[in-house]
């Protein structure tokens, strides 16, 4: 008989209540106890945050135990829980994956009661906590390959309504970008899965490569900015600083805006995040290194467009992602 997963607390305690969301072994290992916050001051507002999904992206887990720390103070009504770090032993290998089972935990959802470990977190995630709420913000960054500014991203979708909704949402973060992004068709991912049942889904981008104080206390900003929007917390509201500037745009892009590596190499970045490219300006440079006889290929920009991501410098592949491009939203 396959084991059930379960909170060891009762979230419909008022007030502040921790304990554990507890997924049951598999064949795979043991049984996985993940720590959870939950406050709840009555009617209002109900917000899922997670953190830790992917392994190496570890600013949403600090971000999420720094809410924790002020949280209890500043919330005025409403629920919030908070899962700091949804897949702990990714972020124990530092691994995007699941080092168990190979698995990306945001192409799993909804999951399995008898699968895998990867699936069976998923599975207690979508059964026990994302019922709880209207509204999640969940906390990546581009980990240690890409090199994105702070961000808040959906996807596109199909109730437009939701849409519009999930936009200002995001938008309401003051983050320096608010990404539109459509994906090629990828199951299981957490905010497809949530939005399936209209529920609002934030997936904040915090940047990328080493984890630093100053982006950290952006990415917070942005956090509490959403948390006052929703109404959750009281204040006001204000852009973050990044390089030198407090502003926000709107962007879209499309499956189509991603430049990929024609070759093996070395990919060498010669633009940065943010940056306005025309069409023909220089993206990046492949160095391929099986030869040095071999000629370095540049990289240049299909259109005029914004550089909302690039990698940050490592050995590619062939027909691997190198940056995506993007453009203002079309409402």
């Amino acid at each position: 008989m396959t084991e059930t997963p379960h909170l060891t607390f009762d979230l419909e305690a008022p007030g502040v209540s921790t304990g554990h969301l507890v997924v049951p072994k598999g064949a795979d290992c043991w049984a996985l106890s993940l720590p959870v916050f939950n406050l709840n001051k009555g009617e209002g507002p109900r917000l899922l945050i997670t953190g830790g999904c992917h392994g190496n992206e570890l600013e949403g887990p600090i971000v999420a135990r720094r809410l924790i720390e002020w949280l209890p103070e500043a919330q005025t009504c409403g629920r919030v829980i908070i899962l700091p770090v949804l897949n702990p032993p990714a972020v124990q290998a530092w691994s995007r994956n699941t080092p168990i089972d190979g698995l990306n935990l945001n192409r799993v959802f909804p999951g399995r009661a008898d699968g895998s470990v990867t699936e069976r977190i998923a599975d207690a995630v979508s059964r026990l906590l994302l019922p709880m709420a209207d509204t999640v913000f969940d906390l990546h960054s581009g980990g240690p390959s890409w090199d994105l500014p702070p961000a808040t991203t959906t996807h596109p979708i199909d109730d437009a309504d939701l849409m519009a909704k999930t936009v200002k949402m995001a938008e309401a973060f003051k983050l320096p970008l608010t990404l539109v992004w459509e994906h090629s068709d990828t199951p299981g991912m957490f905010d497809t899965f949530a939005q399936g049942q209209g529920k609002v889904f934030i997936c904040a981008e915090f940047g990328g490569g080493m984890v630093g104080s100053e982006a950290l206390a952006i990415y917070e900003a942005g956090v509490r900015n959403g948390l006052v929007a929703l109404g959750l917390v009281q204040g006001e509201t204000d852009y973050p600083t990044f390089r030198r500037k407090k502003s926000s745009q709107t962007l879209e892009t499309l499956a189509s805006d991603k430049l990929k590596s024609p070759a093996r190499g070395i990919f060498e970045p010669r633009c940065s995040v943010l940056d306005e490219v025309k069409q023909g300006d220089l993206i990046g440079i492949l160095h391929q290194i099986e030869s040095l006889s071999a000629r370095s290929i540049d990289l240049r920009a299909p259109t005029t467009s914004i550089v909302c991501a690039i990698r940050s410098g490592l050995h590619v592949e062939g027909d691997e992602e190198v940056a995506l491009l993007g453009r203002p939203l079309k409402r």
